[in-house]
């Protein structure tokens, strides 16, 4: 188990790494105005600037922390010790490609099955949003001395509903009406809805409030590990549909507040597979 100087030593070079990756990814948007991609399945693309953009944390990461297991996106990662960084070098891809501006940067280091220490960052606003088991999640500009304190909203104006974020399961029509019938459910008891296409993002926007809650199907390790710890140390809740600790291996989530993750919950257990 790291220590708590271990723990903040380790969120500094994940900066770094981030900081590089970040340069990678928005040289080649910003040339463009999207990015070159191919696909990896059926509605699945990838970019060769996510590709570098991962090496090069791994490279950085890597070079710190040579006994860490690490869990990527596109290259598998490495085995190890129970320490792990679980990293996902472009959130968002598709809208990336077709300039769309929310992607991010999400890497998140746990032990075994506990969040230690996470980082969002959004390279199109340079907000940064970490946290550490413990000490808070927190939202800056990149440099550290300089951040604001994150606290999750809950449940939205009296008589009005939460404003949510959802994520369409666009890699699996075949959940298309089961997604529908429980988006019918919750978008009559919310405000309104966000989809913004970046799951890393969504849980970050928990955090800080900006929406109450999220929910989603089918996510991968990687889109969520970052945002879950943002959303613990934001006073948040996060589970999967039935309210349970199922999520990280089903990828069937929700975050919010105590009364949103209790609304979501009531309706989303009632579609859960």
């Amino acid at each position: 188990m790291a220590d708590a100087a271990e723990v903040a030593e380790a969120l500094e070079v994940a900066r770094e790494a981030a900081r590089e990756a970040a340069g990678i990814l928005l040289a080649a948007w910003q040339s463009t105005g999207h990015g070159e991609a191919v696909r990896k399945r059926p509605r699945d693309l990838v970019t060769e600037a996510d590709r570098r953009s991962e090496i090069r944390i791994l490279e950085i990461l890597g070079r710190a922390f040579p006994e860490h297991a690490i869990v990527a996106e596109e290259s598998g990662g490495r085995p190890g010790a129970s320490l792990r960084w679980i990293v996902d070098p472009l959130d968002g891809t598709t809208n990336y490609v077709y300039g769309f501006p929310m992607f991010a940067i999400s890497i998140a280091l746990y032990d075994g099955e506990m969040p230690l220490a996470g980082l969002v960052l959004d390279p199109v606003r340079s907000e940064w949003f970490t946290a550490r088991a413990g000490e808070g999640a927190w939202l800056d500009g990149g440099e550290p001395g300089a951040a604001t304190r994150l606290a999750v909203t809950d449940g939205g104006d009296p008589g009005e509903g939460p404003l949510l974020a959802t994520g369409f399961p666009f890699k699996s029509p075949a959940r298309t009406e089961r997604y529908l019938a429980a988006f019918g459910e919750l978008f009559v008891r919310s405000s309104d809805m966000r989809r913004a296409g970046s799951a890393a993002l969504d849980l970050a926007y928990v955090a800080a409030g900006r929406v109450d809650g999220f929910w989603e199907m089918e996510l991968n390790p990687w889109d969520i590990a970052a945002g879950e710890i943002l959303v613990l140390e934001a006073g948040g809740l996060v589970s999967d549909w039935t309210g349970g600790y199922g999520h990280r291996e089903s990828g069937w989530i929700v975050a919010g507040g105590p009364a949103t993750h209790r609304l979501l919950t009531s309706v989303l257990a009632r579609h859960a597979a």
